[in-house]
């Protein structure tokens, strides 16, 4: 619900907000900005000059950016597109990641590598920020991490090397929760050079809970102390449906629902009113954001497991992405979890494997070229009779389609992906997406040897998708986003168990959470004087 407070219309320019550190509120904070400039009739974009994040999104233009810059589009009011986020890094062990420049792969860098391209990275940069100039009156940059690293400061387009190229004001924040906010607003602002202190108009402290009395005499220390104003003080917002740029939650269980035990062998009809979901956290896990609609419906009661901890009792197991499926499959049979899902199926349970969890389920998983590690292939889990190939290049659609369900409900998502996948269980089909949507057909989970998983969609202008097990109990697709559409997850989860299954409107609960996040930082930031800082 939009607030009746008057109001206030941003200037033309640009304000960079840096945090302290990851995770303290930078992506929420410039959605919420956005959303604010939008209401006041502002053309407004969102842009971070470098992302390193593994939920990403497909945008309007047919690339990939950071998926906290799709949902600032979204705040924005307008299309995501590959400028929003230049440089994505998308990281594939702990030391090296794909490198993704204007929306599109282009090599697997270690670290060192990486810092040498820099400034080939940096161009890219700013020839984005160049033409988001010329299109929209305000721009609101997200900074990555902390300019604090003093390590990586040489050749930085992540934060103030970005601020000072482009002479942009600088607004830091930090988050209370953590604990040390004083000391982390003061040691960040000392590890900068006078002419980045310089920069910064203010602080913004985010994440409060308590009485604001008892923190004024600390707001007032630090003002004096660094003669920076606080622009506002955030709360802690409880129960926002905001898609996570790439952590995943703190919570070990996030919107659970009733009790769990056991283990996951457990499987069958849902008990009583609650479907019990668990997803392996992955090391490598990526696009987490397809659970988050399960993580708000009332009646799922959802858990990552992660590693060394016991998979509860489970209705449905999904497997989710990954950056880098043989390592995270090795992970899997580390932990046990192959032995999990042979007594969760022998048991009635079902299985979803999304993308790298598809590709998993399958015979084998070849990387001939080294895209996600070494060359090699592995043995997949072997619950569908098909293989994949990794390959050079990446798939990237937006798509539409109808679950191959009773009722073949409608659904919306996207592809993101780097690899071919053949063989016989492709001939059921678990999804089947509009051909308009496709294009020649790399990467797609097509047989394409016995035609037979081509015949009746074909001649309604559709290509299939994934696979559905010959016994009901396993459906694989490359698809992310499967439950953001509301009778699409109505119709998964009913096949997973739950009876009756309501329909969850995840898009209109985001929607929701950005009008109560702008609410909240219209009431309670100083917006005169940070519009003010503007420049």
């Amino acid at each position: 619900m939009q607030s009746d407070q008057p109001i206030k219309k941003p200037p033309r320019g640009t304000l960079m907000i840096q945090g302290t550190t990851s995770d303290a509120g930078k992506s929420t904070l410039v959605a919420g900005l956005c959303r604010l400039a939008r209401r006041a009739g502002v053309r407004v974009a969102p842009f971070k000059p470098q992302n390193m994040a593994l939920n990403s999104a497909v945008t309007v233009d047919g690339g990939e950016i950071g998926r906290a810059q799709a949902l600032q589009a979204v705040a924005a009011g307008i299309d995501a597109h590959t400028d929003l986020n230049p440089v994505l890094l998308k990281p594939t062990s702990d030391r090296g990641a794909q490198v993704i420049i204007h929306g599109k792969a282009r090599m697997n860098l270690d670290a060192r590598a990486y810092h040498d391209y820099k400034p080939v990275a940096f161009e890219a940069v700013l020839e984005s920020y160049r033409r988001l100039q010329a299109a929209y009156d305000t721009i609101f940059v997200e900074g990555a991490g902390s300019p604090a690293e003093v390590n990586l400061r040489e050749r930085d387009i992540a934060n103030m090397g970005f601020a000072e190229a482009v002479d942009c004001p600088v607004v830091l924040v930090a988050d209370i929760d953590r604990g040390g906010v004083f000391a982390h607003l003061t040691g960040t602002l000392a590890c900068l050079s006078a002419s980045e202190q310089a920069r910064v108009r203010g602080f913004i402290i985010n994440r409060f809970r308590g009485d604001p009395g008892l923190l004024k005499p600390g707001l007032d220390w630090l003002e004096a102390r660094t003669g920076k104003p606080v622009l506002g003080v955030v709360p802690y917002l409880h129960g926002l449906t905001l898609d996570a740029e790439d952590m995943l939650p703190r919570e070990l269980r996030a919107g659970a629902v009733g009790a769990a035990g056991g283990d996951a062998s457990a499987g069958g009809a849902a008990q009583g009113d609650v479907l019990r979901v668990v997803v392996p956290a992955l090391p490598h896990i990526s696009n987490h954001t397809d659970f988050d609609a399960l993580r708000a419906h009332p009646r799922v009661d959802f858990h990552y497991v992660r590693a060394g901890a016991q998979p509860p009792a489970a209705d449905l197991i999904i497997l989710p992405g990954s950056k880098n499926v043989q390592g995270d499959l090795a992970f899997l049979r580390a932990q046990g979890w192959d032995a999990v899902l042979k007594r969760h199926l022998r048991y009635g349970g079902r299985v979803i494997g999304v993308c790298g969890g598809m590709q998993m389920l399958g015979r084998e998983v070849a990387d001939p070229h080294g895209v996600e590690g070494p060359p090699g292939s592995v043995a997949g889990l072997g619950w569908l009779d098909f293989s994949t190939t990794l390959t050079r290049e990446k798939t990237l659609k937006n798509v539409t389609g109808r679950l191959a369900l009773p009722g073949a409900p409608a659904l919306a998502g996207y592809e993101i992906h780097m690899g071919e996948t053949q063989g016989p269980a492709l001939a059921s089909p678990a999804v089947r997406l509009a051909a308009a949507d496709g294009g020649d057909g790399r990467g797609d989970s097509s047989d394409g040897r016995d035609g037979r998983s081509h015949g009746d969609s074909a001649e309604r202008g559709e290509r299939p998708d994934g696979a559905l097990s010959a016994d009901g109990q396993i459906f694989a697709t490359y698809v992310h986003g499967l439950f953001d559409t509301p009778a699409a997850c109505a119709a998964l989860l009913g096949w997973a168990g739950l009876a009756d299954a309501p329909p969850l409107d995840y898009p209109a609960l985001r929607e929701a959470s950005l009008d109560r996040l702008a609410d909240t930082l219209a009431a309670h930031l100083d917006l005169d004087r940070l519009f003010g800082a503007i420049g």
